[in-house]
């Protein structure tokens, strides 16, 4: 490792957008029923996200499509991104993940997590916080869309990632191995 390098600790993941209205809540008067315009479109589009728990730093890059092609696009420009930095990247065992066609970039290292088991990467609980604020909100176009949640990014602090992502035991293992 290069004098002057830090190691972050990364979750990663994707997670779909698209036109089809995400149905929320509605509050109403007493004995009125609710009524929410709904889009059926199935137009959408990928995030693909990362996020440093312990900082609450977080790098998103937009995909077409889920597979392992985007994926290495999404990991040659993490790596850019980290400068001369080192990450331990946290995923799931998705196949565009797992493929032995990924090459790795030397300053990304894959910690693979237990399969089935998205509530162990935080990452998980930022798509939810983000989607909340795309409930019951129309879209004419995937460019509306897209402005949306660049906005939506733009507002995104670091205290926000932190405080949804900071799981307790990936605090204690990171403070752990710091003390070594």
């Amino acid at each position: 490792m290069a004098q002057g390098s830090y190691v972050h600790y990364l979750c990663q993941d994707e997670t779909r957008v698209g036109l089809k209205t995400l149905t929320g809540k509605v509050i109403t008067a007493a004995g009125i029923k609710p009524t929410v315009e709904v889009k059926w479109q199935r137009d959408n589009f990928w995030i693909y996200g990362a996020i440093e728990p312990m900082t609450g730093k977080h790098f998103q890059q937009e995909y077409s499509k889920l597979n392992g092609e985007s994926f290495q696009q999404f990991l040659n420009w993490l790596s850019v991104q980290l400068g001369s930095d080192y990450a331990i990247l946290q995923i799931d065992q998705a196949p565009a993940h797992t493929s032995s066609a990924i090459r790795w970039p030397e300053n990304i290292i894959p910690l693979l997590q237990p399969p089935h088991s998205p509530e162990l990467n935080p990452i998980e609980r930022l798509w939810q916080f983000l989607k909340k604020s795309l409930k019951n909100e129309l879209f004419s176009s995937l460019q509306n869309l897209r402005e949306r949640i660049q906005q939506l990014f733009e507002q995104l602090t670091f205290e926000q990632v932190m405080s949804v992502s900071s799981y307790n035991f990936i605090l204690e293992a990171l403070f752990y191995a710091a003390s070594y």
